[in-house]
């Protein structure tokens, strides 16, 4: 087996992939306190091709080096916008017809492997701060809640982790 060059890739231009259909998925930020993390997110919603970031309270805003060096220019191609506050962000979202789901171990939650999804339907999911989680204001706004089953001892994955895993798993479901 041999490594593909760069060259071998076919990626896509900048332009190209803002006229590329996208994925019916906006990510919610609801104060992401890493850059770094921040910067992760970015890239791999530009790796499928996700419509939307939406970047809320403490979460950073590019232009930042510290959030170029994890998202490799992917904050260039992923459309986003910014909220000061992440319940205007989902009401927002509610207003534009999305399903939007938190991202948080919470009481009547669904697991991610039991997901149902309609693909004529927009969703949103909300990614919560690395200690503290989405706010419980904000889950109260939610539709409902995705929850990572996890078998470990310690019940948390980093935001970009868990961003990229649910991204995955939508990505299957809507495609």
């Amino acid at each position: 087996m041999r490594k593909l060059k760069v060259s071998e890739l076919n990626r896509i231009s900048v332009e190209e992939f803002k006229e590329a259909k996208k994925l019916p998925l906006v990510v919610v930020l609801d104060n992401v306190r890493s850059v770094y993390n921040v910067g992760s997110v970015f890239r791999t919603c530009d790796a499928f091709r996700v419509e939307s970031i939406y970047l809320c309270g403490i979460s950073a805003q590019p232009p930042q080096i510290e959030l170029h060096k994890t998202a490799l220019g992917a904050e260039f191609t992923v459309d986003w916008h910014y909220f000061k506050d992440t319940r205007d962000a989902i009401k927002s979202l509610h207003e534009q017809g999305f399903i939007v789901y938190s991202i948080e171990q919470a009481e009547g939650s669904t697991m991610l492997q039991d997901v149902q999804l309609d693909k004529s339907k927009k969703y949103a999911i909300v990614m919560g701060h690395e200690v503290k989680g989405v706010q419980q204001e904000v889950v109260d706004m939610s539709d409902n809640c995705i929850e990572i089953p996890q078998y470990g001892t310690k019940h948390s994955l980093n935001v970009s982790v868990t961003t990229g895993i649910v991204i995955w798993d939508l990505f299957k479901k809507l495609r």
